[in-house]
């Protein structure tokens, strides 16, 4: 409730100070450049290469990853197919020699 209140009344504060276009100049986002330090910060950085993986590798272990998990299901459906049919075959010969 507390949200919908907000944004009425920011709604209401937008529409009071269409002569101020300020407000929502700034509320547009522009990019804006990283200064220095995030430039510093986002640098390759030589002593974290040995732990960075290539992403071919990764790709590929992903991969891997999903076609084993697809096979270990399929399989877990097999089996529950398999003694679902055996059980039934198992009643029928059952009733037949009653």
């Amino acid at each position: 409730m507390a949200f919908l209140l907000s944004k009425t009344a920011l709604s209401a504060l937008r529409l009071n100070s269409k002569g101020n276009d300020s407000l929502t100049i700034s509320r547009r986002g522009f990019h804006v450049e990283p200064g220095a330090r995030e430039k510093a910060l986002l640098a390759e950085d030589s002593s974290l290469k040995r732990f960075k993986s290539p992403k071919k590798s990764v790709r590929r272990l992903k991969i891997v990853g999903d076609v084993l998990t697809v096979v270990v299901v399929a399989g877990c459906c097999y089996e529950i197919y398999v003694r679902a049919v055996m059980r039934e075959e198992a009643r029928k010969q059952a009733n037949e020699s009653a």
